[in-house]
């Protein structure tokens, strides 16, 4: 009798907790072992749990994820799981470290960025690289050779850094946002896509020591 009694407090405190804080995890059982959309996991919820699968509820619907080998009591039922994540992640190509935020550049990244946004507004229009404009009077009249570059370099040079760039982004959210979890076309997704757009290669260095940041929390 004690022995049942345990067995149902252990089962209905990993039921709360996995509901509770770990919809992601149940949507990762649910696309890995039964084949279902990312799109339709959602809106995970842990109704039950027996030794030999898990019924879990998405969107309104109920799947029966089958629990290979079958565990032999529910004590052994949190190490299962966290491996059945673990392996889910692996199959899904996702990292353990959630990227939830977005991180202003700062220090050299922060020059880094200026400089580059400031290529971008200079060449907004290509007379500014020419006498008579604002941005010549004031700053490149002092270097009338290198205006001239510029100018004569303008569409070429702008589609160029703007294409690199841009192939950088698309890098960007398909090795770091979609393998560290940021919801695809969110805010921060936005965030770090535009950021990436304008300062290129400095953002893959923000969001590794992001990650690098993590890593070491979890060690301690």
């Amino acid at each position: 009798m004690s022995e049942t009694k345990n067995s149902n407090s252990t089962k209905a405190t990993i039921i709360k907790h996995m509901n509770t804080g770990h919809q992601d995890s149940l949507s990762f059982y649910l696309q890995v072992y039964n084949n279902v959309p990312a799109s339709d996991a959602n809106s995970t919820r842990l109704e039950d749990v027996t030794l030999n699968d898990l019924l879990i509820t998405a969107a309104g619907t109920r799947y029966t994820v089958a629990i290979n080998p079958p565990m032999n009591s529910f004590s052994d039922m949190r190490p299962r799981l966290v491996a059945m994540h673990k392996e889910c992640l692996n199959r899904l190509g996702l990292s353990d470290i959630v990227i939830n935020e977005y991180r202003l550049p700062r220090g050299g990244q922060a020059v880094a960025f200026v400089l580059c946004a400031s290529f971008y507004i200079l060449s907004a229009r290509r007379s500014n690289f020419l006498p008579g404009s604002q941005v010549y009077d004031s700053l490149l009249h002092k270097v009338p050779s290198f205006a001239r570059f510029c100018y004569d370099y303008h569409p070429v040079a702008f589609l160029a850094f703007l294409g690199i760039h841009s192939m950088e982004a698309a890098m960007l959210a398909t090795k770091r946002l979609r393998v560290h979890r940021v919801p695809f076309l969110s805010g921060v997704w936005w965030a770090w896509v535009i950021s990436t757009v304008i300062e290129g290669m400095t953002a893959f260095q923000r969001i590794d020591g992001m990650v690098k940041e993590q890593r070491e929390q979890k060690k301690e």
